[in-house]
């Protein structure tokens, strides 16, 4: 599955630099084997993910074991850390990246790596969820699966081994382990991971493709000197959560590059993006990839809802948890995204608005979501972040509610201006001045802590 590591692009000394240390491919591949040698017959293993060579060497070791590997955030408190190293039944490790091994992954290891008996549908990655419904959930991705979708991307995003990938990403979530270690492996691209994912490092980095969430994209718009830096790519990718449409515009300005806007989940890997070279609108993900179909799964005549799917790149189930993994899929056997999406009829360009617990506004009769008025927001020039939420009210059935991080400017003022852009009935109802929305680490708004109050003191 690791296309490079079978010599296809030869041996780039420089092939992998992650926060400043540089190796070649025959470095890692030497590292990997000695942590296949030390995992070989478990049922799993894990490794606290760092930033590091040392968190590479045991993704790739693990698939020429064939052994499950478990990334561990490394910011995890002992409780969640003891929940996943008990759920999983992995053996915490630690890795040596100077350690080499030369021998193969195990006795009659094929030559490019990969362990008898390590079948393309057996698990090769467990990724935990973040918990926000209960204890995290083990995602269980094979093999088949994660190739899957990083040959529908490169395709999509026409990544290739003349590339070179940038991101400073975690590298225990989808996007940083799956597409920015796993992917530049399968496609021969050269990777800079620049630690942390700071303007400056971006800049330096000469790439000429960069992945991004969407709070490092809007450091880099707000630094014009290191935006333009990356004039010289071929493609900006922002995924995770939404990038703000002042963000994609600043971005497209300074670059000359419209930015790429992709859609997935733990569950179901990138299923969703927008294409290189082909037209992109801030505010939407684009079309499915080849082998994907999605629907909306709402009642007939609905203009959103939530978003349907099914295809290669989906998720083998939750780990241990059939009735979990049962009540993700519908009857007919679509798995249930739990976001909420529109469709373009015209040519299929889909849009996500949010998380259907909470995205999703019922107020006055309408279906609103929270999306479309936090953009709306943001277009104003006093607003710097926006968050918006649905709570109860006797008259509505829910009334908008706009947190925001802003200096200068009313909430009156800022209702009117979200009047005046969308339909009226989309008006904030209640503005709440902030100091800060609450993010994880992918930088996703976590609206919940807002409503509850438990991240901290409000704006005066």
């Amino acid at each position: 599955m690791l296309t490079a590591l079978d010599g296809v692009y030869g041996d780039r000394k420089d092939a992998l630099s992650v926060a400043g240390r540089t190796a070649s491919y025959e470095e890692l591949l030497g590292a990997a084997r000695a942590v296949a040698a030390d995992v070989a017959g478990a049922p799993a293993f894990a490794v606290t993910a760092t930033a590091s060579l040392e968190t590479v060497a045991a993704a790739v070791g693990g698939l020429l074991a064939g052994v499950p590997f478990v990334p561990l955030p490394p910011d995890a408190g002992p409780a969640e850390r003891e929940h996943i190293l008990r759920d999983s039944g992995a053996a915490l490790i630690d890795v040596d990246f100077d350690r080499r091994s030369s021998a193969s992954a195990g006795p009659g290891a094929g030559a490019r790596g990969t362990a008898p008996g390590a079948a393309p549908e057996d698990p090769a990655l467990v990724l935990y969820t973040s918990g926000t419904t209960g204890a995290p959930k083990g995602v269980v991705l094979t093999g088949a699966a994660i190739a899957a979708d990083l040959d529908a991307l490169a395709e999509a995003w026409q990544w290739s081994a003349e590339d070179t990938l940038v991101h400073g990403l975690p590298l225990f979530h989808v996007h940083g382990l799956v597409l920015g270690v796993l992917g530049a492996l399968r496609s021969g691209s050269r990777l800079v991971h620049t630690g942390r994912p700071t303007p400056q490092a971006y800049a330096e980095a000469g790439g000429s493709l960069y992945f991004g969430v969407p709070t490092v994209w809007s450091r880099i718009a707000a630094d014009a000197r290191a935006a333009e830096a990356l004039g010289g790519a071929r493609l900006l990718v922002s995924g995770s959560a939404a990038l703000p449409a002042p963000v994609f515009r600043d971005l497209e300005r300074l670059t000359g590059l419209r930015p790429v806007e992709r859609y997935g989940m733990t569950e179901t890997l990138i299923t969703v993006s927008g294409r290189a070279g082909g037209e992109v609108r801030p505010g939407t993900v684009g079309t499915p990839l080849p082998g994907i179909r999605t629907r909306i799964g709402a009642e007939p005549g609905a203009e959103i809802g939530e978003l349907q799917l099914t295809g290669p790149t989906l998720f083998s189930g939750y780990l241990g948890r059939p009735d979990a993994t049962a009540a993700a899929y519908t009857e007919d056997g679509w798995f249930r995204t739990g976001d909420i999406a529109a469709v373009d009829p015209e040519d299929g360009v889909h849009r996500i608005v949010g998380r259907a617990s909470i995205d999703m506004i019922k107020s006055g009769g309408y279906r609103i979501g929270a999306g479309e008025i936090e953009n709306a927001l943001l277009d104003h020039p006093r607003v710097s972040e926006a968050a918006v939420v649905g709570v109860p009210d006797a008259d509505l059935g829910q009334r908008i509610v706009a947190f925001v991080v802003a200096e200068g400017v009313t909430g009156a003022e800022l209702t009117e201006f979200v009047a005046a852009h969308l339909s009226v009935h989309k008006r904030p109802r209640e503005v709440r001045f902030v100091a800060a929305v609450p993010r994880n680490a992918m930088g996703k708004p976590q609206k919940k802590l807002l409503l509850t109050g438990e991240f901290g003191p409000q704006a005066g």
